[in-house]
């Protein structure tokens, strides 16, 4: 009797326990049953979790900038987030900022509903297409976006300066190597869900 296989050709193991992903790493699914099996609960290392240890950087990093302009400019994470974008790329509906910076839209337009009541967007349509609404900062906008882009990049500099060139180099291509294989990922789960 053949033995069945998994779709990279290898053989499927028969015990749903000793199924391994790619990394080597027990896969998810062998880890809920082996976790059944034994009456014991799944195990998540949080130290050697990436995506924990990613948002807990983040969030360190955001809120020490956050203290310098929420208390000068009144601002939240959400609305310097959506004025950093525009700052960069002027022009972009609600949806593309929430696109851009994976934050969920129906904070983003929250935010950007705070920032026009307070005059530091403006809305407008878009040339090409009537119905589309685009954004960009407004003078008042802009005074603050030049006051608190240099803070943000200060900190940068401030944190990465123990950090060599190369090593700097090297973390950003990493960075944009897991951008891509996030990606990668979201899209095969979502596959898999239908």
């Amino acid at each position: 009797m053949n033995r069945p296989t998994s779709h990279s050709g290898a053989p499927a193991p028969s015990d749903p326990a000793a199924a391994e992903s790619p990394s080597g790493r027990p896969s998810a699914a062998a880890a809920r049953g082996a976790a059944r099996a034994g009456g014991r609960h799944a195990e998540l290392d949080l130290d050697h979790f990436l995506p924990y240890r990613l948002s807990v950087l983040s969030n360190r990093v955001s809120g020490a900038i956050a203290r310098v302009y929420s208390q000068r400019y009144a601002l939240s994470v959400t609305e310097w987030r959506v004025m950093a974008v525009l700052g960069r790329f002027p022009g972009l509906s609600a949806n593309e900022v929430a696109q851009r910076t994976a934050m969920d839209k129906v904070a983003v337009s929250r935010a950007v509903a705070r920032l026009t009541e307070a005059g530091r967007l403006e809305r407008d349509t878009h040339d090409d297409d009537r119905r589309r609404s685009v954004l960009q900062l407004s003078p008042d906008g802009y005074k603050i976006y030049d006051e608190v882009a240099p803070m943000a990049l200060a900190f940068e500099q401030r944190l990465l300066a123990g950090i060599e060139t190369v090593e700097r180099e090297a973390l950003f291509r990493l960075l944009d190597r897991l951008d891509e294989l996030e990606m990668q990922a979201e899209a095969e789960m979502a596959a898999e869900a239908r």
